[in-house]
């Protein structure tokens, strides 16, 4: 059986009776208790499941074997000057995850395919405005930047759609039906709809900027559900303006929450949601966390661990 100690930082303490519901239910003999306990022994900690850890906390623990985040980044906690060194670090990934996010892809791929934000500004004015769309799906090519466990689910779901659908990665790979690129200028170039589905990491701060905007049709969306950092917000911005770009639906952004007085939340051609784009239930991450481990006492190596010389 299972034992061990696991500290829980994410949905607030109100959510730790759920947690310890789910974790009882695969894991018994795992004690679970909440991050700021006063009764905890931090030499009884062995594993902690966080989101915003506070820095300097992990390394209290002496006895600490894995790191989960309660989510797909890892920079939440990989930002801590006084991480402990060796502890390896689990990024969170489930099915649930994968078809969320690939929903919410889908449904702003199709919201930029059919101009919502024409039919939400027609329905805020009461006007009654019926147009006929000019594309569909099957003319209309999109790309997927990051093709992990994720960006594999998303790419096959637009497919089902119609979407002609092409990606890029680091790592080579090959993909029923989908091209992948190993050149990113090749797949703007063939990118009518953008989605960026990539971690935070120095190679991808800021690497949809003007120059790159520029290089997608003109006309096209941008879909951005990874992270905010990616894309210059100015420059983007600028090229809806100008009239490159037709519309951008966008789930992170970089400060978060995204200020009141951020232009991106009136521009016409903007939709802003709030960091809502995939998620997972409590009882799907308790799993998750249990199979990691049940996986580290057979021996074999951690799935989803953060690499730091990739970045994520």
């Amino acid at each position: 059986m299972m034992r061990g100690l696991l500290l829980v930082k994410s949905g607030g303490a109100a959510a730790l009776p759920e947690w310890q519901a789910c974790f009882a239910g695969v894991a018994p003999g795992l004690e679970v208790r909440w991050w700021d306990d006063p009764t905890v022994d931090p030499d009884a900690v062995t594993h902690v499941l966080v989101w915003e850890p506070t820095p300097g906390r992990l390394a209290r623990y002496p006895n600490l074997r894995v790191i989960f985040s309660s989510a797909a980044g890892v920079d939440h906690i990989t930002c801590d000057p006084d991480l402990p060194r060796g502890v390896p670090i689990v990024r969170m990934a489930t099915e649930e995850t994968a078809q969320t996010m690939g929903e919410y892809v889908c449904l702003a791929a199709l919201s930029i395919l059919r101009d919502g934000n024409r039919l939400a500004a027609a329905q805020a004015s009461r006007r009654w405005d019926s147009f006929e769309q000019p594309h569909t799906a099957l003319d209309k090519r999109v790309g997927v930047m990051g093709l992990g466990n994720i960006g594999q689910v998303v790419a096959r779901m637009l497919r089902g759609l119609g979407f002609t659908v092409s990606g890029w990665a680091r790592t080579p790979r090959k993909l029923d039906g989908i091209e992948v690129h190993s050149s990113l200028d090749s797949l703007l170039a063939e990118s009518d709809i953008l989605v960026g589905l990539l971690p935070e990491t120095p190679q991808t701060r800021g690497l949809i900027d003007r120059e790159r905007i520029r290089r997608l049709p003109r006309g096209a969306g941008i879909v951005n559900a990874g992270r905010g950092s990616l894309i210059v917000m100015p420059d983007l911005i600028a090229a809806l303006d100008e009239g490159h770009l037709g519309a951008a639906y966008l789930d992170v952004f970089d400060p978060e929450p995204l200020p009141a007085d951020h232009p991106a939340w009136r521009h016409p051609r903007i939709t802003v949601t709030s960091h809502v784009a995939g998620f997972a239930s409590r009882r799907a991450r308790a799993r998750a966390v249990v199979a990691a481990l049940e996986a580290q006492e057979r021996g074999e190596m951690l799935p989803n661990l953060y690499q730091a010389d990739r970045g994520y």
